[in-house]
């Protein structure tokens, strides 16, 4: 996978409008990225996934001389091994089956710009081999082709592996990391920053809000997202902030409900999902429905009368009054209620949304 970005999208960014935040960490990463940005050293970027290095990649290039040029990303675990030559150097038209046409590779695209080699660490031995040559050699090889095309790339790369084990353990190249790895820059998690999710937040609200409605967060809402470790980092803040604007459009968003959106799962049991949760899914306001008619008998009480039930009505009616009067036993408090109906917290408070079920005052 690959994406290029246009020069005039990438002069108009800086290292301030893309790292965002302002603990010590990320004062201290911009200006690793102002010192390192004019020099032309090739960067290496680690960190754990979602934390950011593809943004720590865009800044160098947008802070150095190259903003002008094209910036070029290719994930070189994404791509198959058998294709990755092909898209790093390009190819010859005829050289292989289905090369009907010649192909610029992306060190030709990058020509005089950056080129971000994310994933690095999951590159084959045999094109870390090629990659060397290159970066030695300045020049590329079409496949296919015989003569050698100068290339002008500034090379950042990035990985979330342990660049260190992968060495001693022989899957990667140590003369390619020295090559890659003349500047270091060594990202941390979201969790190690948490001060900054509100500035984070902020700015993932002011990017939704040009495409759909955006939502608020209470102060006891943003608390919890501060306080949640974030396995997932940058990206699954994002993630959760996007989730937020599709389910409470226009809303303000309290503790309880950034509760609901950050749980990944739903744990609940397979049972209640399969009989109890879909069977109420499309329930109508409780209020608004009739129960339906229950005819006794001598025998044995009967599951239907004189006609057809609806089931969804009737599971909605059931669990309607059963999580009314666990709230009303609970005063109120959520997770009693839950445990009293042996649910997990989420789940219940799911099944209050749904119905309009406030707390008990």
């Amino acid at each position: 996978m690959s994406v290029a970005f246009s020069p005039v999208a990438e002069a108009a960014a800086s290292a301030e409008s893309l790292l965002i935040g302002e603990s010590p960490a990320m004062v201290d990463l911009r200006r690793l990225v102002r010192q390192v940005a004019p020099s032309g050293a090739s960067v290496i970027v680690t960190g754990p996934s979602g934390s950011g290095k593809e943004m720590v990649a865009r800044s160098i290039h947008a802070e150095s001389q190259r903003a002008s040029k094209s910036y070029v990303a290719v994930n070189c675990g994404a791509i198959p091994r058998d294709l990755l030559e092909s898209e790093l150097f390009g190819h010859e038209k005829g050289s292989f089956t289905g090369a009907h046409t010649q192909h610029r590779g992306r060190f030709e695209e990058a020509h005089g710009g950056t080129l971000f080699l994310d994933e690095i660490g999951d590159m084959p031995a045999d094109m870390q081999v090629k990659l060397l040559r290159v970066l030695e050699e300045r020049a590329i090889q079409r496949v296919g082709g015989r003569g050698q095309i100068a290339v002008d790339s500034r090379i950042v790369s990035a990985t979330h592996r342990d660049i260190d084990e992968a060495i001693d353990a022989k899957r990667f190249r140590e003369d390619l990391f020295y090559r890659l790895a003349v500047f270091p820059i060594d990202l941390p998690s979201l969790g190690e920053r948490r001060e900054d999710v509100p500035l984070l937040v902020r700015h993932f609200l002011r990017q939704i809000a040009d495409t759909r409605r955006t939502v608020r967060f209470t102060p006891a809402g943003m608390d919890r997202l501060v306080a949640h470790p974030w396995p997932g980092n940058v990206r699954e803040l994002r993630n959760v902030i996007e989730r937020a604007a599709i389910l409470f459009p226009g809303q303000t968003v309290g503790a309880e409900e950034v509760e609901l959106l950050l749980h990944r799962r739903t744990r609940v049991n397979r049972v209640e999902r399969a009989a109890l949760w879909e069977a109420s899914e499309r329930a109508v306001p409780v209020a608004a429905v009739a129960p339906p008619e229950i005819v006794p008998c001598d025998d044995v009480m009967p599951i239907l009368g004189g006609g057809p039930v609806d089931l969804r009505t009737v599971v909605a009616e059931l669990e309607h009054r059963y999580i009314s009067e666990a709230l009303d036993r609970a005063e109120g408090v959520v997770a009693e209620a839950a445990r009293l109906l042996s649910l997990q917290r989420t789940t219940l408070i799911e099944k209050m949304r749904k119905y309009g079920i406030a707390k008990a005052a």
